[in-house]
């Protein structure tokens, strides 16, 4: 029979020769990871074996890299890769366990339920936990603060980390909170931003996380920055990442000049209307473009007329913003290009 297709999508992998991090079209099946050089090939680069194969997340093996998984084969080959934010490393690891257990166990790969029940099982899944406290209506609320003449974008205190984990009814008391805050930020799901955050985790503590209004912490995956007192151009350039983080995720884009197509990771803002494209083999702090949305116009299209190199075909969508810049992106299924559609549309006519 052939292998069933479970997921497939873009990750960045890295080399198993060279060191360099590389975007790769990976298709999973019940016993195999398909690795692609680009999602148009029809050929793929090599396959990797699920039969044996024990998963790390997160892999701490890389500290600049937070959105790291392991994959390792019986024939003690290491394969790293990395998500471009936290729901889909979770999302990729969750299905490839899965895949491995039912192979191992000799059944047929079938997805448990995602419905969680309202306390956390004895043995906690900090995974599960992080999606909690990142949900926008009922989780942790991120804020901009002000400490020692700088200001922090997207941060909360540790304890407004405890103060949360007590009103849902994850911890029983303060310690125990600090715990289990302890063990986000150590898996790497929550990052120390300032001078005293930074220093706990260094001091080598029980509980690395403080319960102090001066200890700053963000998200791992979250649209954090700081910034200092600096000149009005400065501020009006940082006034573009103010917004919350409404979507994210890779997409195909068109160069300008060279009309190449190249895979680029693209976060979604919504106040100030922004949408800012990064090379996702790097880091997010210095994005290669940004494009206003406000007053721009979002539409499916169904060719490019000087598209050159990759067979795009399909999944294309337009954006025109209001100086008539054209932008063409694709998405990797209709489905995709339908929700990245709807969020930038929304984002165009509600954000300034």
């Amino acid at each position: 029979m052939e292998p069933k297709q479970i997921k497939e999508g873009y990750l960045v992998k890295k080399g198993t020769v060279l060191n360099s991090w590389k975007v790769v079209w990976v298709v999973l099946s019940d016993d195999g990871l398909e690795i692609f050089k680009r999602k148009a090939d029809s050929a793929s680069k090599g396959m990797i074996p699920l039969k044996g194969a024990v998963l790390t997340s997160p892999c701490q093996d890389f500290s600049k890299k937070t959105l790291v998984f392991k994959l390792s084969t019986t024939k003690n080959q290491d394969h790293f890769f990395q998500a471009t934010h936290m729901e889909e490393r979770e999302s990729w690891v969750k299905d490839i366990k899965r895949a491995i257990t039912c192979l191992q166990g000799g059944i047929k790969f079938a997805r448990k339920s995602t419905r969680r029940s309202i306390r956390l099982p004895e043995t906690i899944n900090l995974s599960e936990l992080y999606i909690l406290m990142r949900d926008q209506e009922d989780g942790v609320k991120e804020q901009k603060l002000e400490k020692e003449k700088r200001v922090y974008n997207h941060c909360f205190t540790g304890g407004t980390v405890v103060d949360w984990l007590i009103s849902k009814d994850k911890a029983r008391n303060r310690p125990e909170a600090l715990m289990l805050a302890t063990g986000l930020l150590n898996e790497g799901f929550l990052q120390p931003a300032g001078d005293m955050s930074k220093e706990g985790v260094e001091g080598g503590a029980v509980s690395t996380v403080l319960d102090e209004p001066n200890a700053l912490y963000y998200f791992a995956d979250s649209g954090f920055f700081c910034e200092g007192y600096s000149s009005d151009e400065d501020v009006i350039v940082k006034e573009e990442f103010r917004g919350n983080i409404i979507k994210q995720g890779c997409l195909l884009k068109q160069g300008h000049r060279r009309k190449n197509w190249k895979v680029r990771k693209f976060i979604l803002r919504n106040d100030p209307a922004y949408i800012h494209y990064y090379d996702p083999t790097k880091g997010d702090e210095y994005p290669l473009g940004s494009i206003h949305l406000r007053g721009s116009v979002i539409t499916a299209v169904e060719f490019v007329p000087d598209a050159k190199r990759y067979d795009v075909d399909g999944n294309l969508f337009e954006i025109i913003t209001s100086d008539e810049t054209h932008y063409f992106l694709q998405a990797a299924t209709s489905e995709e290009r339908k929700e990245w559609i709807k969020a930038i549309h929304t984002v165009s006519k509600t954000g300034k």
